[in-house]
């Protein structure tokens, strides 16, 4: 596997009506590129957890603060990094389990798929990053890369 990022891209989000599947679509878009272009293997798992990871983190950050919402993807060591800053400088904090609640799963949904998370402060805003496994382990038999 490459060492260096095969891409990297900021897409800045202004909350108009289509811009959380926009930002879905560059996702999918950004995966499939590393694959086809730089022979990155990307498992389906991979590419519908980045979706929703994106989905989730999206549409909390155009919910809850006023501004300007920047995504922002690269591959790093065999991981997608996913980071979305906002202008709200609380941090998200995941809600204890509670089966009879309805919405606000959100945050529970991310960490469950994730294979790292990073919330910090900013000089304006915050940042939120996650990372998701490019491919899965062979050795444990789970996915293949996607469109293949």
């Amino acid at each position: 596997m490459p060492d260096a990022a095969p891409a990297d891209v900021t897409i800045a989000l202004d909350g108009e009506d289509g811009c959380i599947a926009g930002a879905r679509d560059r996702t999918s878009e950004f995966l499939t590129r590393a694959q086809s272009e730089h022979g990155l293997p990307v498992t389906s798992r991979t590419m519908g957890a980045a979706q929703l990871v994106v989905s989730e983190l999206v549409t909390n950050a155009l919910k809850y603060a006023p501004g300007p919402v920047l995504l922002h993807l690269r591959v790093v060591d065999g991981m997608v990094e996913i980071e979305v800053w906002d202008t709200d400088p609380t941090l998200p904090l995941a809600r204890a389990a509670d089966a009879g609640r309805v919405g606000q799963h959100g945050l529970e949904i991310v960490l469950a798929v994730v294979q790292g998370f990073e919330a910090r402060r900013e000089p304006v805003g915050k940042c939120v990053t996650v990372r998701l496994a490019l491919f899965d382990d062979p050795l444990l038999g789970l996915g293949r890369p996607a469109g293949r």
